[in-house]
């Protein structure tokens, strides 16, 4: 049985990473990193527990964040979390008096006194970082994130020029930099805009080390999304022999080693934080869940989705006044509609749903009190000419919603990884899977601290006691 230690932890929360696809690229030998870490960890297989469409990374991680499944903590949406009244494990780190660092942790959510670090991830609409000083990073970054399939989407020079000016106080390393300089550099010649979210990874590292060093908290987690976006719309180009629709040779030639470069990528930020962790320091891998070919769609040409030009014009076309809502961007082509009343909502969802193009409904939405999550339904490419039409009025399609040039090729698998890497451990692999629940009591009982009630998983059965280190003081 795990006993306390009193251990900082560091979370790597390496989002939707597939246990095939790791076991593949170790054995090739092109991560020597996640080797290392794995041969030196406690390893478990976990099962989200869910199937669609509550298989969800935004749901999945609240799970793993507050120890309760869906069914209990509720959250459905992207950007709901704030409603949530359940603790999270940095929520109880920092109650115990100790400094925590959230890296872009998923679905973050967090109390208002919270004793440390807060960046929300780039999809956030509830919540702001705090402190306030980390909101150059997170708008920059968020609008990249938002705005990443929009052929001329770009942040304004005033807002770009505060993001430099924060990076170069804040952790901003030469490799960066050169790299930054390199990739644009290659885009002039080369189609490679896609590793841009690469950049961004170096980026949030930089960061990350910088407030860790800064903070040197209890707890800190650290989120990556870039190869579950690879996994989503490059599979196809990893392993075209799966797929109905292949991939043309241009296609193939830019995109094959897509997702082995984002693998390769998340193995050099492991042997960082290989490197900055010290011997008072566990390392937590986990994934939440993970990916497998996405083949359901390969009738209808594999599954496209579309995204508003503008939501404004796209609001005016159906009948909706943009003024009567808040408009919040969340991930890929989705977004809320927050009213002031319950029967403006209504009304809203109402016409939303009675929008059709070529016979079928223009928008899937969900209706929630004041709020509507809602976006382009259509998952198959229209011709040219396509009709939106709403009671008597018509406009062009192509006019509201533009084609996102990606395809979607690998979608969610219940399986995820979870690695403990604890000094003073012997490594060991367990069968079977374990459920996402019991992460947050054991990770608290890594670092010496009781679960709330509200934590209701178990506390893993880990190969042996942990020999106990001296402890770390609260303000430490």
């Amino acid at each position: 049985m795990l006993r306390g230690t009193g251990m900082r932890a560091i979370i790597l929360e390496f989002n939707e990473l597939t246990p095939a696809l790791m076991r593949r690229f170790m054995e090739m030998g092109t991560l020597p990193n996640f080797s290392k870490l794995r041969a030196e960890s406690q390893v478990f297989t976990t099962d989200a527990g869910e199937d669609p469409p509550w298989l969800e990374p935004w749901i999945q991680w609240v799970t793993v964040h507050c120890g309760s499944p869906a069914s209990e903590h509720g959250i459905f949406n992207l950007g709901d979390s704030p409603s949530l009244r359940r603790p999270a494990i940095w929520d109880v780190v920092s109650s115990a008096g100790y400094p925590v660092w959230v890296c872009g942790s998923m679905n973050a959510f967090h109390s208002s006194n919270v004793n440390g670090a807060i960046l929300p991830d780039p999809w956030s609409v509830g919540i702001r970082p705090s402190p306030v000083t980390l909101d150059p990073y997170f708008d920059f970054v968020r609008s990249q994130v938002l705005e990443y399939t929009r052929p001329k989407g770009s942040m304004g020079l005033k807002s770009a020029l505060r993001f430099a000016k924060f990076m170069a106080s804040n952790g901003l390393t030469l490799a960066t930099a050169g790299a930054i300089a390199s990739q644009l550099l290659r885009e002039r010649v080369k189609a490679c805009h896609w590793q841009r979210a690469n950049i961004l990874d170096r980026l949030q590292y930089d960061l990350f080390e910088s407030m860790y060093c800064k903070l040197r908290p209890r707890l800190a987690t650290f989120f990556l999304n870039s190869t579950a976006h690879y996994q989503h719309v490059y599979w196809r180009n990893m392993e075209p022999n799966l797929f109905a629709e292949k991939p043309s040779m241009a296609d193939q030639n830019a995109y094959g080693s897509a997702v082995r470069f984002g693998y390769e990528r998340m193995d050099a930020i492991v042997g960082k934080i290989m490197q900055l962790a010290d011997d008072q320091t566990a390392i937590i891998f986990i994934t939440a869940l993970s990916q497998q070919p996405c083949l359901k769609y390969e009738g209808i040409g594999g599954k496209r989705f579309y995204k508003p030009v503008n939501v404004n014009n796209m609001l005016t076309a159906v009948g909706i006044d943009a003024g009567d809502c808040d408009i919040e961007p969340v991930m890929s082509e989705q977004f809320h509609l927050r009213f002031a009343s319950v029967g403006k909502a209504q009304e809203a969802y109402d016409k939303l749903q009675a929008v059709v193009v070529e016979g079928m409904p223009a928008f899937a939405s969900r209706l929630n009190d004041c709020s509507i999550m809602t976006g382009c339904g259509v998952i198959r490419e229209l011709p040219p000419g396509a009709l939106l039409r709403t009671g008597d009025r018509a406009v062009p399609f192509e006019s509201v919603f533009y084609l996102v040039d990606l395809k979607k090729s690998g979608m969610h698998h219940r399986d995820g990884m979870a690695w403990f890497r604890i000094p003073g451990l012997a490594a060991r692999d367990f069968d079977p899977a374990v459920s996402l629940v019991d992460l947050p009591p054991t990770i608290l009982r890594v670092m010496g601290l009781d679960a709330p009630e509200s934590m209701r998983g178990r506390v893993l059965p880990f190969a042996a006691p942990i020999v106990e280190s001296r402890p770390i003081n609260a303000a430490a």
